[in-house]
């Protein structure tokens, strides 16, 4: 299957990473925004062997209609900015491309497209795509559905230059249904990424906590998506239907 990622920073740089090493998805191309990489090759970049393409374009040198047209794609990969929807999406979403987004921001006016646009093709949007955290999740919904009234706190860590909230924090405490108030930000150093939910029971408490050790694991949850978004038909999807199936016995495909 064919993959054109969107992001060539720290981020997007690690998941182009896992993508090339990958034997069931390849790498056709990376979309940036500046042109200092144009149309050079992510393996040779990042000292990779591979057979894929992994050919680098520019926003402003290329049209994204044509891109398209010239090296299709069977999955877009966005780990660019919250405006790249705007750039990418209703082209793809009208050749039946499928949309898996990794973005930790969304305003309305974006997640408004979002939901337009899977009215067309199938769309998948985490604002964190790593297995991890997303198994947190999980665990923690069933630990608050279990004790309903237990105090919560999110404490949420990254490296120093980081601004706002993180998103994925935002999604715990949206999950849980909490008050913002309850997320705690620390900014120190090159911290990649570290959720912890804690739960404070009279007498005791329960500690649940995901640490990115490298961004390459943004890169094989997205793989994951991909691989298990690959047969599903149009709509708007999110890591909770994707992990459904595994929890509950339906079938479904893994990823290693």
């Amino acid at each position: 299957m064919k993959i054109g990622l969107l992001g060539f920073g720290k981020a997007g740089k690690a998941v182009a990473n896992v993508i090339l090493q990958s034997s069931d998805f390849s790498l056709e191309w990376i979309l940036k925004k500046t042109d200092t990489l144009d149309n050079l090759s992510a393996k040779d970049i990042l000292g990779i062997s591979s057979p894929d393409c992994a050919t680098i374009y520019s926003q402003s040198t290329v049209d994204i209609k044509i891109l398209l047209e010239e090296h299709p794609v069977d999955f877009i990969i966005d780990f660019s900015n919250e405006n790249g929807i705007h750039h990418y999406g209703k082209v793809s979403a009208s050749k039946q491309i499928k949309i898996i987004s990794a973005i930790s921001h969304y305003g309305e006016n974006e997640v408004r497209l979002l939901k337009e646009l899977a009215k067309e093709t199938a769309v998948f949007w985490s604002p964190n795509i790593t297995l991890g955290v997303n198994y947190l999740l999980f665990a923690a919904s069933l630990l608050k559905n279990i004790a309903p009234g237990v105090d919560i706190e999110v404490v949420e860590e990254h490296f120093k230059t980081k601004s706002g909230v993180s998103g994925t924090a935002m999604k715990i405490a949206e999950t849980l249904d909490i008050e913002t108030d309850s997320i705690n930000s620390v900014r120190a150093g090159g911290i990649v990424g570290k959720h912890e939910v804690i739960f404070g029971f009279p007498y005791q408490t329960v500690r649940l906590v995901h640490e990115s050790i490298s961004r390459e694991a943004f890169g094989s949850g997205a793989l994951f998506v991909a691989e298990n978004l690959k047969n599903k038909q149009k709509g708007l999807y999110n890591f909770e239907d994707i992990l459904r199936p595994f929890f509950f016995g339906e079938t479904a495909k893994s990823f290693s």
